[in-house]
């Protein structure tokens, strides 16, 4: 697949990766293409950087990788480029405070995933990649075998393409349904944040259990 990345930071950075080790084609889009190039050259390797506008344009699959509170304004800023692409929203609402765990933004009667997909409304949003850390995205290698990735959005296509990518990486995917499920994943990403903080340790997952 033709993939792009929007984001430069950590997140967006394992992704883009994640996705070349697998083969695929990559862009990833920053204001300041010049800030990766020593990332290009190590872990990168295989990727290409562009600008945003060029990332979004490159992908039949784009990944959301940016801060909570810029995702919303660059989709709608994009809305035109991203077309009915796939877009993997890897984002959380997260509102920071000073030695305390952050907060959500938004939640309960809506989420920064359906704001997403309102704000591009052509683009088929799928909500994944934001209830785990970003060193685990690809192979995860815990214990107790291949944790749960959940995911969510309206359409069965996209959905269908998000459950290839997930099981290329090595995860189990769960179809939570439409895009309101993205307030309940964005709560749950509170829940591995919380037992971050309690426990000093950031390299956990969720695992679905089944009789």
């Amino acid at each position: 697949m033709d993939v792009g990345v929007l984001g430069s930071g950590v997140v967006a950075q394992q992704l883009a990766a994640g996705f070349a080790s697998r083969g695929h084609s990559v862009t990833i889009g920053t204001r300041d293409p010049a800030k990766l190039a020593e990332w290009l050259d190590g872990e990168g390797k295989g990727v290409t950087a562009g600008s945003f506008t060029e990332a979004a344009s490159a992908g039949d699959v784009v990944c959301l990788a940016v801060l909570g509170e810029a995702a919303e304004e660059l989709v709608r800023s994009l809305a035109s480029e991203l077309g009915d692409c796939v877009l993997i929203d890897a984002t959380n609402p997260l509102e920071y405070h000073p030695g305390r765990p952050p907060t959500l933004f938004v939640g309960h009667d809506d989420s920064l995933g359906e704001r997403v997909q309102r704000a591009a409304p052509s683009a088929r949003v799928v909500k994944c990649f934001n209830t785990v850390g970003n060193t685990l995205f690809v192979d995860p290698d815990l214990p107790d075998g291949p944790p749960t990735m959940f995911y969510c959005g309206n359409d069965d296509a996209a959905k269908a393409t998000v459950a290839e990518v997930l099981d290329s990486f090595g995860w189990q995917g769960d179809d939570l349904g439409g895009i309101e499920g993205a307030r309940y994943l964005e709560a749950l990403c509170m829940i591995w944040v919380l037992h971050g903080f309690r426990v000093g340790s950031w390299n956990h997952a969720f695992k679905l259990l089944e009789a």
